[in-house]
C-alpha cells in the first residue's frame, strides 16, 4: 500500500520521518521517502503553511504519482473545550471560513453568492482502511488568519460553530476530491482558540501524540 503523508511543516512530522528512516527524494520538491524499513511504502510531502502552498504542492505532485491513501497530518486549534490539547482528531468536514463576501456586518457565503462551494469532506476514512483504530471526529474550518480576538472568535462560532481550525485542511480535501485520491485528515490539538497566549500552547505534546498515532496507523495499514 502506497501512502503519502502531507504536512505543512517538517517539524510537525519529524518524529514520524525519523521512525520511518526517511531521506529526501531526488525530486525537486520537499518530498521524503522511506529507506531501509519494512513498516510501510510511505512518503512525506512538505507543502508549506497555508492553503495556497498546500494546493499548489499537491496539484503538482499527485498527478504524477499513484497513492492508495493520502493523509494530511498537522496541529490545530480547538474551539471545542471538550477536545483537549494533545487530543487526536479525524476531520470529517472542513470549510473555507473566509470564502464569500461581506455585506456590512453580514457574511454571504460563496454558496449564497452562487460562485462555488466552501465545504469539503474527505474521500476516505480511517474506518474504511482499518477497524482497529478509533479516534474522535470533528468538523473544522480553514483560515488564512488564525483566530485570536474575542469578537472574531464569537462571530465565527455563531456563524459556523466549528470545533477545530487549521490553515490547510479544506484545501487538502479540495485537491484530493478533484483528483479523485482517497484521503483523510488527522489533527492534533495544540491550543484552544482564544486570545493569543503562547504560555497556554502545547505544541510539543500535540506533535508527540500526532506522530505516535500516525506511526501506529501506518503500521495497521
Amino acid at each position: 500500500m502506497r501512502i503519502l503523508i502531507v504536512a505543512a511543516t517538517q517539524p510537525e512530522v519529524e518524529p514520524l520521518m525519523e521512525a520511518l528512516s526517511m531521506q529526501k527524494s531526488d525530486e525537486g520538491e520537499n518530498l521524503f521517502i522511506t529507506r531501509h524499513t519494512s513498516v510501510a511504502n510511505c512518503s512525506v510531502l512538505i507543502t508549506g503553511a497555508g492553503m495556497v502552498p498546500t494546493a499548489f504542492a499537491l496539484a503538482r505532485h499527485l498527478p504524477h504519482n499513484v497513492y492508495h491513501l493520502v493523509i494530511n497530518l498537522g496541529i490545530a486549534g480547538s474551539f471545542d473545550r471538550s477536545i483537549l490539547p494533545g487530543d487526536i482528531v479525524e476531520i470529517t468536514e472542513d470549510t473555507f471560513a473566509e470564502l464569500g463576501a461581506e455585506d456590512d456586518k453580514k457574511f454571504i457565503s460563496i454558496e449564497q453568492l452562487g460562485f462555488g462551494a466552501s465545504i469539503f469532506r474527505p474521500t476516505g476514512s480511517i474506518s474504511h482502511f482499518t477497524k482497529k483504530i478509533n479516534i474522535k471526529q470533528a468538523k473544522a474550518i480553514t483560515v488564512n488568519t488564525v483566530h485570536g480576538n474575542d469578537d472574531t472568535i464569537a462571530a465565527i462560532v455563531e456563524r459556523l460553530n466549528p470545533q477545530l481550525e487549521s490553515m490547510e485542511g479544506a484545501a487538502f480535501f479540495y485537491v484530493c476530491r478533484e483528483l479523485k485520491v482517497p484521503c483523510i485528515q488527522i489533527r492534533a490539538v495544540s491550543n484552544y482558540v482564544e486570545k493569543r497566549n503562547r504560555d497556554n500552547w502545547q505544541i510539543g505534546l500535540a506533535v508527540k501524540n500526532l506522530n505516535t498515532f500516525a506511526l501506529e496507523l501506518i503500521r495497521e495499514l
